[in-house]
């Protein structure tokens, strides 16, 4: 289990790592802009693509979508992807009454298999603390207005446990192929502080 951590302070792990990066800077052995540029491309493009799959096979696929929203973990293996950081998952799925979002209170634990790295907002403590006080005003602040009418739900991962939110089908999507839906689904869409948009957002 991962070590809690207090609001307002870094993991001890955290803080090591920004002194290994720090001093192979330092040295010339990594390039700052390299590496970010790095980590964007695993936080924002190559991980969360395994969890857009799972989407896309979702929408299109009403025995699979069944399956995911009853056992996620074995449906999410089907694609292969399990795990570390994703043995224990739970799809909770976006409906025109309900919209779901997910947090770690404690730390940042992620479903790293369908999701990839976790974005750095997510580790945030403001983050993690106003998704349970304020869930509206943090989807606000990502664009995501929604009408009172909708229950907006915050789900808290755990090591233990980890939860993926299936976002809703946007309308006018009906003539798109599973790749290109999957196109379509963006992390912050499976973490549930956006919507997904009838085209895909521009690189």
């Amino acid at each position: 289990m991962q070590k809690p951590h207090t609001a307002g302070t870094e993991s001890d792990q955290a803080i090591r790592v920004r002194a290994l990066e720090s001093i192979l800077t330092e040295k010339g052995l990594i390039d700052p802009k390299a590496l970010d540029a790095l980590v964007d491309t695993y936080e924002t493009k190559i991980g969360p693509r395994n969890g857009a799959k799972v989407v896309a096979r979702a929408w299109v696929d009403p025995a699979y979508r069944q399956r995911l929203l009853t056992d996620a973990t074995a449906a999410i293996k089907e694609f292969g992807f399990s795990g570390l950081q994703g043995e224990d998952m739970v799809v909770v799925e976006n409906t025109p009454a309900v919209h779901n979002v997910v947090v770690c209170t404690l730390c940042s634990c992620y479903p790293w298999p369908t999701l990839g790295l976790p974005p750095i907002w997510y580790k945030s403590a403001p983050y993690r603390a106003r998704a349970v006080s304020d869930p509206r005003g943090v989807l606000k602040e990502f664009g995501t207005e929604l009408p009172d009418t909708v229950e907006v739900r915050t789900w808290d991962t755990t090591a233990e446990l980890r939860y993926l939110v299936l976002p809703e089908r946007p309308p006018g999507t009906e003539h798109l192929t599973e790749a290109q839906l999957a196109d379509l689904v963006t992390r912050d869409s499976m973490i549930g502080v956006t919507k997904v948009a009838a085209s895909a957002p521009k690189a």
